[in-house]
This record gives structure tokens, sequence and C-alpha cells, in this order.
């Protein structure tokens, strides 16, 4: 695949510095049209994608979107479970401790 960019890189290179092609591309109409032909696969793409999530949303089935925003959530909510266990295992430690010296000292 790569010889292949390679090879249509050079016939390109080789074809702008032909005169002929460098006096069409400053015609501004022409690279209108360049530009033009260029977000062509940007645009097919999106469409496409739209219209994807339409048929998903009419199956009730989640996106793929919908589906990240959930598993980041769900990691946020992991990540605060996880560290309020931390802290209430600090706390309890600490009370736990405390409580035992209380206990001695009453003795």
């Amino acid at each position: 695949m790569s010889s292949l960019k390679k090879t249509l890189m050079q016939k390109g290179m080789k074809l702008m510095s032909d005169p002929r092609v460098m006096k069409m591309m400053q015609d501004e109409r022409v690279m209108k049209a360049v530009m033009a032909a260029m977000s062509v696969p940007g645009k097919a793409q999106s469409l496409a994608k739209e219209q994807l999530e339409n048929v998903a949303k009419a199956m009730a089935l989640a996106t793929e979107s919908e589906v990240k925003d959930l598993r980041r959530t769900v990691r946020k909510l992991e990540d605060e479970l996880s560290k309020m266990k931390h802290d209430g295992s600090e706390k309890g430690s600490s009370k736990s401790a405390s409580g035992t010296k209380k206990s001695s000292a009453a003795e």
C-alpha cells in the first residue's frame, strides 16, 4: 500500500511541476472544485454516521457515543466508590484503635 502511495505522490508532484497544470491550478474555479472534491469523503462519512445513529435510535439501540459516555460514567462511579471505601476503612481503623485505648484505660 505504501508503494502505491509513494508512486501516486511522485506522479502528483511531477504533474504539479508541469506549467500547464500550474496555470490551471491558479484558476479559482478549479481550486474550488478540487476543494469540494476533497471534502466529499468527510461529508459522506458524517452523513453515514448520522444515518446510523438515527437507525440505532429508531431500533432503541445505544449508539457508540452513548456507550462511551456510559462507560466513562461507570468508571467515575467506581473510582468514587473505591475512594469512599478507602476513606471509610481509614476512619474505621482509627476508631477501633482509639476504642481499644479507651477500653484499656477504663480497666
